[in-house]
């Protein structure tokens, strides 16, 4: 496991930041919930952040419904992509390579933040990510997350436990875009999901979207310092299936 410190001001709390590459869900799940633990008994207001893609599948949250999956669709009616209903805030959500994944493990109380602060935060530091990187974006008031010419390119699902955020947010970078048909609403412009890639109709190299991430968002909610983990010794020996 690497373990590289860069440290803006050592005053602060710092960030954990495990670069994870491509994990299953229920791996996800797995240490996720350590981390959670971890995070919230610590005492300096320690950050974990876990980057990462999944391979394809559906998460529908709280303001999901089962009326927003194709279920029709070979894909899901022969099992190749699975559909899991998960404790999170937010709607439906395709998941699939080419997604940067970010789950920003915060504790709350410590840091002094709101539900709705921490959401506010979280939404500014992915407005702030895409605009450095060129993009044009905006925040709606109807649906969180953040959106571009092409449709809703970072969904927003949150969870909180013992006061410590979990899940969080998703970057469509390059998915393919065709599994977002899968989803009742993507014909509908209001909802559809869009991607980078379609933005600019040019690749954008995932290690740039996931640099500038990790320096918005430690910036945005005021870390001191970050460390970048390559996987995490977790993850050495697979879970269960959850």
């Amino acid at each position: 496991m690497s373990h590289n410190p860069i440290d803006a001001d050592p005053a602060g709390p710092s960030a954990e930041v495990y670069l994870l590459g491509t994990i299953s869900f229920a791996q996800l799940l797995f240490l996720q919930e350590a981390v959670v633990e971890h995070v919230h008994g610590r005492p300096d207001g320690q950050v974990g952040l876990l980057l990462c893609e999944h391979p394809p599948l559906i998460t529908v949250g709280r303001a999901g419904s089962a009326a927003d999956v194709r279920t029709h669709a070979g894909l899901i009616r022969h099992g190749q992509i699975e559909v899991r209903w998960v404790k999170r805030g937010g709607g439906t959500i395709v998941h699939a390579p080419g997604q940067l994944a970010v789950y920003p493990i915060v504790p709350l109380r410590w840091h002094g933040f709101s539900v709705g602060e921490f959401v506010d935060l979280l939404e500014t530091a992915l407005v702030r990510t895409l605009q450095a990187l060129g993009f044009q974006v905006e925040r709606r008031a109807s649906q969180p997350g953040v959106f571009g010419r092409s449709g809703l390119l970072a969904p927003v699902g949150l969870a909180v436990r013992h006061w410590v955020t979990c899940h969080g947010a998703f970057i469509n970078i390059a998915p393919p875009m065709g599994l977002f048909h899968l989803l009742s609403y993507q014909n509908d412009p209001a909802r559809r999901m869009g991607s980078l890639a379609a933005e600019q109709r040019k690749p954008v190299p995932p290690t740039t979207v996931r640099a500038e991430l990790i320096a918005q968002l430690t910036e945005t909610l005021g870390l001191g310092r970050y460390h970048l983990h390559t996987g995490h010794p977790l993850l050495r020996h697979p879970p269960a299936r959850r």
